[in-house]
């Protein structure tokens, strides 16, 4: 990157607690973000609502995770209802591939009939994921992704989901914003972590984690 800009430095400011956003698709520009308050989703709160876990549980997705991690980038930058503008740019494209090869980036995969229909990613370090951005072309997929991420994660002995900011779509799953230095607080904590994210987990256990969230 022209500006120095790489994969490493990318790790130390979210071990710092900063996040970059692009201003655009087309803009290289890249900005730095540490919001306060920060949005957090509680592992051990995780709320999943009934008809949802019904959808999870039926078998109707097939759910993999890091299958496809560009595709899914390439899914959450792709313009949907409501977001016709991205702040993935090929800048953010290019690190987070990067982070991915490295072993730091991780995306959960949803597919109906063999097609990538919704998903997730973000950076897993220590004890803390960093999610990014989730898309869904077809209903709930973002959602059982979702699930399965918290599934996964509480399987794994994680103890932060850092979701940057608020919003009422993760309220509904038990999502909370703190005051920032508290949020560092749990980041430090996670990030000395051992590395928590399991490359491989039974399908059972998955189930039974999810059964009993």
């Amino acid at each position: 990157m022209s500006d120095g800009l790489t994969p490493e430095l990318m790790l130390a400011a979210y071990a710092a607690g900063l996040f970059p956003m692009a201003e655009g698709e087309d803009d290289p520009t890249l900005s730095w973000y540490d919001p306060d308050p920060r949005g957090v989703l509680p592992l051990d709160t995780f709320h999943v609502p009934r008809r949802l876990r019904r959808t999870v549980l039926s078998g109707r997705f097939e759910v993999c995770v890091d299958r496809d991690f560009p595709a899914v980038m390439r899914g959450c930058a792709a313009p949907a209802k409501g977001r016709e503008s991205t702040w993935i740019n090929s800048r953010i494209y290019a690190l987070f591939c990067e982070l991915h090869t490295m072993g730091f980036g991780h995306s959960v995969e949803c597919r109906l009939n063999g097609e990538l229909v919704g998903g997730l990613y973000g950076v897993a370090l220590g004890g803390v994921f960093f999610g990014e951005s989730m898309f869904s072309r077809v209903t709930d997929a973002s959602k059982v992704a979702l699930v399965h991420l918290v599934a996964r994660m509480r399987l794994g002995g994680f103890i932060l989901l850092d979701t940057q900011f608020g919003t009422e779509h993760l309220a509904r799953f038990g999502g909370v914003e703190i005051p920032a230095a508290t949020y560092k607080q749990q980041l430090e904590r996670a990030v000395c972590m051992q590395p928590c994210w399991p490359n491989t987990v039974a399908p059972d256990m998955l189930e039974a984690e999810i059964r009993g969230m």
